[in-house]
This record gives structure tokens, sequence and C-alpha cells, in this order.
């Protein structure tokens, strides 16, 4: 079931450094793609669907363009996403939202059905995350309460979102069809979409 949730706020963490790629990811235009938008406005306009409001997580001085989201700017920049992700988090609480979709701005396939399919699915647990193959931890639905645990994730030096899932409730979705989740990592990514 498509179409927005009551207390569900989105999260996009466009601020990452995209060392694969070679470039900002956020920005990153494909022809014939996603109507000529970057990949931050497809995103935004595909988590939007879902969620109210929408927030953009982005590097200290990065530039986007003009979105229909509030930009948050990661305080430590270069500590990877735990810490974006608590921002995210704090600042979705602040709009009264009680859980949060996250997601990367790497991700061209994402679907408004996935994101409904995780905020529906066990609406108790902290963490709802889909699994094919493995874990995705940056497409899944956090609990906004969690960003103090992922203040005292980061202040004992923790990076990965995995550290966060595995000291909480989780559950997983398992997906049969992974290609929502399918991220775009380097250059020759970007060429199997043409």
């Amino acid at each position: 079931m498509t179409g927005r949730r009551a207390g569900l706020a989105g999260v996009v963490l466009a601020g990452g450094a995209s060392r694969r790629m070679g470039r900002d990811k956020a920005t990153l235009t494909v022809a014939g793609r996603f109507g000529g938008r970057t990949l931050v406005e497809h995103l935004v306009s595909v988590v939007a669907q879902c969620c109210d409001p929408v927030f953009v997580v982005a590097a200290p001085g990065q530039a986007l363009p003009a979105l229909p989201a509030q930009v948050l700017r990661d305080e430590v920049p270069g500590l990877g996403p735990l810490p974006a992700v608590g921002l995210g988090l704090r600042a979705a609480a602040r709009a009264g939202a009680e859980r949060a979709f996250v997601c990367a701005v790497d991700m061209p396939f994402l679907v408004p059905a996935l994101i409904g399919l995780l905020a529906d699915a066990h609406p108790g647990a902290d963490v709802v995350l889909p699994r094919a193959g493995r874990d995705h931890y940056l497409a899944a639905v956090y609990r906004t309460a969690l960003a103090g645990s992922i203040d005292a994730l980061v202040a004992d030096g923790q990076r990965r979102v995995g550290a966060l899932v595995d000291m909480v409730e989780a559950q997983r979705v398992e997906l049969e069809d992974p290609a929502p989740l399918a991220n775009l990592n380097s250059p020759d990514d970007i060429a199997g979409l043409c």
C-alpha cells in the first residue's frame, strides 16, 4: 500500500564522500533517467510520497539544488552514516514523527511500495529493515527515539549503523526482489542505467 503514513518522516542521506564514484552522487544526473532531475531530487520525490516531513542530510558546504525538503548539515563530516542517521532522526522527532524512513541518496530504483511495506511491517520494532541477501541499513524505518542511542555510539567511536541495529529490537522483511535496494556506487553502475 502506498501513500503517506502518519508519524513517518523521511531522511535522505546525501553527504557521503562518494570515493568510488569520484564525484558527489547527490547532484548526479543520468541521461534519459529521472526526468532530468538529480539523484537527490529524485529520491526526495519518492520518499515524499510516503513520508512527511522529508529531511536531507548533507555535508557542510555541499551544493544541492532547491529541494522540497529541509536540508540538515552534518555536524562532523567524514564519520560515516551513523551520525547522519542520528541527525535526521533528531530532526524528525522535533517535527513530531515517531519513526523515519532513512535511505541513501544513491538508490535510483527505490519505490514508494517498499517504503510502505517497511512502514507497515512490525510497527512496534525499533528498526525495520529489508533483507535481500544481506541487511540493508540505509533503506530502513527507524524509531526517532534512537537518536540518543546513536549519540552514545558515536561518542564511543562507533561508525557502523549495524552497531545500532545489533543493540535494539530490529525486525527484518525478506524481499524477493532486491532491485529497489540497488545502489549506484561507481561510474560503471551509471553506464548500466543508460
